[in-house]
C-alpha cells in the first residue's frame, strides 16, 4: 500500500492548493465531489479490475481481449501510450514539486534557486539507483515515508482543526461569503461539479495499484489460475488507501480554506502549492515546519517509486511478447535505465517546471481511468450482470465527462501523451522487423502420434518433411502435393514423406506455444499446427524434430507466387508471403552450425 501511497498520498503536498485555487471558497465542497467519485467509482472499478486481471496488468489486459488481431494490439499501445505518459510525468513532476519544496523552504541555501533543472535530475537519479539495487529495498523506504509523512500531516491537521474549533466564527464568516458569493446551495454544487475536472490529480495512484499486485503475498492456498488471497488483498488495499487519502483530503481542505488568505494561494503566495506546509509554518513554527518540508520533498521524490513499478511491471508483459521490444526489455535493470533516460530528457524539456507537465499528468491519470471504467462495464455486459453494467456505466460517462473537459481545458496534456504514443508506435514497429526472422515459438510440443511418425522415419536416418499450404483436405490434395514434390525436388519414391501443415491464427501475436498434433490423412502423415506465424513455426517445428530425434530433417517447399516485395510485407503483418526463403533465414539466425541446421529444399 505504501509503494502505491508515495504517489497517492503524495499529492496531499499540493492538493489542497490546487483545490483552493480551482474553487475558491467551495474548495471543500468540490473536494467531497472527489471523494465522493473516488470511494464509489473509481474504487469499486478497480476492486473489480483486481478480480479480473490480477497479474498486475490493470485494465489494459481486460481491454486487449475484446479487441483481436492487429486492432487490439495497436489499442493496447495506445493506452500504454497514456500509461507511460502518466508514470513518467509522475516521476518527473513529483521530483520537480520536491524541488520546489526544498527551494521555498526559509533554511535552503541560496544557490538552490535557479538550478532547480539539477536538483531534479540528482533527485531522478537517486531514484533509479534505489531501482538498480532492488526492489524490495524501494519497498521498504516506501513504507519509512509514507508512515512519516502520514503521521505529521496528522498532526498539522489535529491543531489546525483545534485553531478552527477555537475560532469558530472562521465557519460562520466562511458560509456567509459563500451564501453572498454563489446564492444557494444547489448552485453551489452546480459549480462544485464544474470545477471538479480540475482536482482529478487527487484520483492518481489506482493503476499503480493494481499494478504492483504480484508484490501482494496472498494465502498459501493461492494457485496461478486462482490467487483468492492476492486478490482480497489488492482489495484491502486500495480500499484502506482510499479511506486514508479522502479523509485526508476533506479535512486539509476545510482547514486550508479557513484558515489560509485566498491570496497566498495564487502564484507567488507563500501557499501556493503548498498550503498544509504553509500551515505548519505558521502554527507549529520554522522547525516543525523544515520538519514537514523535509517529509514533503522525500515522499514526493519517492512518488516515482509506484510510477517505476508501473513502468517495470507494464512494459516487460506487453511488448517483449508482440515482438515489439528487444528480450532485455523484460530484465529490470536495463528498463531502470531506459525510463531514467526519459526522465532526464523531460526534466530537461520543461525545466522542471511543475505547472508545464500538470496538463499530462491530468491526461494520463484521466485516461487510465476511463479505459477501466470501459473494461469493467464491458465485463459486467458480457457476464449479464444488469444493474452493475448500469452503475459501471454511469462510472464511466462521469469519468469520460472529466476526461474531455480536462484535455479541453489543458490541450499540451494530449500533444504530450502523443508524442508518447507516437514513439511507442513507431519503436515497437522497428523492433518488430527487426526481429522478425526470430523463432518465436517459447515452446514445442509434440503430440505422441506426432512422435510415432517422427521415430518411425529417424529409425531410417531420414526425415523428410513436405510443407503443405491447408486446402479443402480432400485425397487428391494430398496425393497432387506429394507427387509434384517427389517430381519437382527428386525425393526418392521409396522414401517416407510427412506434410507439416500451419493453420493460421492471429498473426498479430508474436510469442506462441506451439503443440503439434500427428494425424493419418486419407493414408498419408500429416503434422498439424496452429500459430500466427507460418515460417517461424515450420523452423520451430523442424528444429524440435532435429532435437528429439536426433536426425537432421529436410523440408520440401514449392515458391510462392507473387511480387517479393509484397509478399515480405504480408509476412511481417499477415505471417506468411514468402514462405520458403523466410523458413531458410530463420533457421539461419538460430543454427549457426550448417551441419546441424535443418536443409530447405525449394522447387
Amino acid at each position: 500500500m505504501c509503494l502505491t501511497g508515495v504517489d497517492y498520498f503524495s499529492t496531499l503536498g499540493y492538493q489542497p492548493a490546487i483545490a483552493a485555487v480551482a474553487a475558491g471558497l467551495l474548495s471543500p465542497i468540490a473536494t467531497i465531489v472527489l471523494v465522493l467519485l473516488t470511494l464509489f467509482g473509481a474504487l469499486p472499478v478497480y476492486r473489480r479490475v483486481a478480480r479480473e486481471s490480477f497479474r498486475g496488468s490493470g485494465s489494459i489486459a481486460m481491454l486487449e481481449k475484446l479487441l483481436p488481431w492487429w486492432a487490439g494490439k495497436i489499442f493496447v499501445l495506445v493506452l500504454l501510450g497514456f500509461a507511460a505518459t502518466d508514470f513518467m510525468i509522475t516521476i518527473t513532476l513529483s521530483a520537480a514539486d520536491a524541488t520546489a519544496h526544498a527551494i521555498e523552504n526559509p533554511f535552503a541555501p541560496a544557490w538552490f534557486e535557479g538550478n532547480q533543472v539539477i536538483i531534479t535530475l540528482v533527485l531522478v537519479t537517486l531514484l533509479a539507483i534505489v531501482f538498480l539495487k532492488g526492489f524490495r529495498e524501494a519497498i521498504g523506504i516506501a513504507v519509512v515515508l509514507v508512515a512519516v509523512y502520514l503521521a505529521l500531516n496528522l498532526v498539522v491537521l489535529v491543531v489546525s482543526l483545534a485553531h478552527v474549533a477555537e475560532n469558530s466564527v472562521l465557519v460562520t464568516d466562511w458560509w456567509a461569503a459563500l451564501n453572498t458569493q454563489h446564492g444557494n446551495p444547489l448552485v453551489m454544487v452546480g459549480i462544485a461539479l464544474l470545477v471538479f475536472p480540475k482536482l482529478a490529480l487527487g484520483l492518481s495512484g489506482f493503476e499503480t495499484g493494481v499494478a504492483v499486485m504480484p508484490q501482494v503475498r496472498g494465502d498459501a492456498s493461492d494457485t496461478e489460475s486462482k490467487p483468492i488471497g492476492r486478490i482480497r488483498g489488492t482489495g484491502r488495499l486500495l480500499a484502506t488507501a482510499a479511506i486514508i487519502m479522502s479523509s485526508f483530503l476533506i479535512t486539509s481542505s476545510i482547514v486550508t480554506t479557513l484558515l489560509i488568505p485566498q491570496k497566498e494561494f495564487q502564484s507567488g503566495g507563500e501557499a501556493n502549492g503548498r498550503a498544509l506546509a504553509y500551515l505548519a509554518h505558521e502554527f507549529l513554527g520554522a522547525g516543525f515546519g523544515t520538519a514537514y518540508d523535509i517529509s514533503t520533498i522525500c515522499i514526493l521524490w519517492f512518488a516515482g517509486a509506484s510510477a517505476m513499478a508501473g513502468l517495470l511491471n507494464l512494459v516487460p508483459r506487453y511488448l517483449p511478447k508482440y515482438g515489439m521490444a528487444p528480450q532485455w526489455a523484460r530484465a529490470v535493470r536495463p528498463l531502470v535505465l531506459v525510463f531514467t533516460a526519459i526522465a532526464f530528457l523531460i526534466t530537461i524539456v520543461f525545466q522542471a517546471d511543475v505547472d508545464a507537465q500538470g496538463g499530462a499528468y491530468a491526461t494520463g491519470v484521466l485516461v487510465l481511468i476511463t479505459s477501466a471504467s470501459v473494461a469493467v462495464t464491458l465485463s459486467a455486459r458480457r457476464k449479464k450482470q444488469r444493474k452493475r453494467t448500469i452503475g459501471f456505466a454511469i462510472i464511466t460517462v462521469v469519468f469520460l465527462y472529466t476526461t474531455v473537459v480536462n484535455v479541453i481545458e489543458r490541450p499540451d496534456g494530449i500533444r504530450i501523451a502523443g508524442l508518447f504514443i507516437l514513439g511507442i508506435l513507431v519503436i515497437s514497429l522497428v523492433s518488430r522487423v527487426r526481429r522478425s526472422f526470430e523463432v518465436r515459438a517459447t515452446s514445442v510440443a509434440l503430440d505422441e502420434q506426432a512422435r510415432a511418425f517422427v521415430s518411425a522415419d529417424a529409425e531410417r536416418g531420414v526425415i523428410r518433411i513436405i510443407a503443405n499450404e491447408p486446402d479443402d483436405g480432400t485425397a487428391a490434395e494430398y496425393k497432387a502435393k506429394n507427387d509434384d514434390e517427389r517430381r519437382y525436388s527428386h525425393i526418392p519414391r521409396n522414401s517416407k514423406t510427412i506434410f507439416l501443415e500451419v493453420h493460421t491464427t492471429d498473426s498479430s501475436e508474436f510469442e506462441e506455444d506451439l503443440v503439434v498434433t500427428g494425424e493419418s490423412v486419407h493414408g498419408f502423415r500429416v503434422l498439424k499446427v496452429s500459430s500466427g506465424n507460418v515460417p517461424s513455426t515450420i523452423a520451430a517445428v523442424l528444429l524440435e524434430i532435429r532435437d528429439v530425434s536426433g536426425v537432421v530433417p529436410s523440408v520440401y517447399f514449392e515458391w510462392t507466387e507473387g511480387n517479393p516485395i509484397s509478399n515480405m510485407l504480408k509476412f511481417l503483418f499477415v505471417g506468411n508471403g514468402e514462405i520458403a526463403p523466410v523458413t531458410r533465414e530463420v533457421l539461419r539466425e538460430a543454427e549457426r552450425d550448417v551441419k546441424r541446421r535443418p536443409s530447405v529444399h525449394v522447387s
